[in-house]
């Protein structure tokens, strides 16, 4: 099992750490590294910014969402990026949910994702692999396009760059069953969400039978401390926001997947006081069993038990959530 640095995104503007913590993880042997985005920082210009900093470790995007770019838009930044870098990129992509969709970028959320998805995916694909102009009869990313709000001028092209990476790596962060059977079908790898290596049957069959060679690259906080409640704090923290305030009371992914995970009623309580405002309260809500089943959290001999159970899984990358460079070390340490 590889292990792989995810730094997220940022708050209130960049940390200062994070270029240090990158260096600090390829020294260390870390195979990757991981920013994310949301509705503040991108993905790709803390990347390229690291990867100015380092030589040889991976690149990874967990997740660029789908609805901030066209797929032709995303093809290009990674195309560009993997040129820059000397082909360290891996491309994560995501669907986000409604209210981001809509909220923030201004886009009608899909009413068939898992279509959505595949035409993405297959542009995505079409464009770095360059073997001439992208022309896809496409429900959602048709090119060229042909609505009739157009001027019927569209023209297939294909990129002017001719990219590093036909087959640069594709991955989807996925969380229901169907979604993830697709992932598996036209992907080279998943970004689960909220891992725990005693219940891979959440995700359904398709995790029992993957593809030879597919990547499962599954993110959890990692922390050596020696009060474990404590160190799970920054877990539920990241929950609460999650599963009480990223999607709507109605249609939150995220609470869907804790309620599939054995934690209805509590995910619903969650949901609840956030939204009431109440939001330390939901916070310590989530319980302490769910965060830390999810988490790599405790004095180094509890990480080292559990993290057998991580390796005995499906999961090829381990992607440390952890700004400490102490629990970096001792990771890779447990891990070599």
């Amino acid at each position: 099992m590889r292990l792989g640095l995810a730094l997220g995104y940022w708050g209130r503007g960049p940390d200062t750490g994070h270029v240090p913590l990158a260096r600090e993880a390829e020294r260390l042997g870390y195979d990757s590294v991981w920013t994310a985005e949301s509705w503040g920082s991108d993905a790709f210009t803390p990347l390229t910014w690291i990867a100015a900093h380092t030589s040889t470790i991976k690149l990874g995007t967990a997740v660029a969402q789908m609805a901030a770019r066209s797929p032709a838009a995303t093809a290009m930044h990674a195309l560009t990026l993997d040129h820059l870098s000397g082909g360290r990129v891996l491309l994560g992509l995501g669907l986000s949910g409604p209210q981001v969709v809509e909220g923030w970028y201004g886009r009608p959320f899909p009413k068939s994702p898992l279509t959505a998805t595949r035409e993405y995916v297959d542009v995505v694909r079409r464009v770095l692999r360059r073997d001439g102009p992208v022309a896809v009869d496409g429900r959602f990313h048709p090119l060229p396009y042909r609505g009739p709000d157009g001027t019927g001028l569209g023209k297939p092209l294909k990129p002017i760059t001719h990219p590093l990476r036909p087959g640069l790596p594709v991955l989807l962060g996925a969380e229901g069953p169907k979604n993830v059977a697709q992932t598996t079908r036209i992907a080279d790898g998943w970004l689960p969400l909220y891992w725990a290596p005693s219940r891979p049957e959440v995700y359904g069959d398709a995790v029992r039978e993957l593809p030879e060679g597919f990547l499962v690259a599954a993110m959890a906080r990692v922390k050596v401390c020696d009060d474990v409640a404590e160190g799970l704090l920054p877990v539920k923290a990241m929950l609460g926001f999650y599963i009480g305030g990223m999607g709507h009371a109605a249609r939150n992914f995220h609470a869907d997947l804790m309620a599939r995970m054995g934690y209805e009623r509590e995910a619903r309580r969650v949901q609840e006081l956030f939204l009431a405002g109440r939001r330390e309260e939901a916070v310590l809500a989530v319980p302490d069993a769910f965060a830390d089943e999810i988490s790599l959290v405790g004095p180094r001999e509890r990480i080292a038990e559990r993290l057998e159970a991580w390796r005995a899984g499906p999961v090829t990358d381990l992607l440390a959530l952890s700004p400490d460079p102490h629990t970096l070390r001792v990771l890779a340490e447990l891990n070599s």
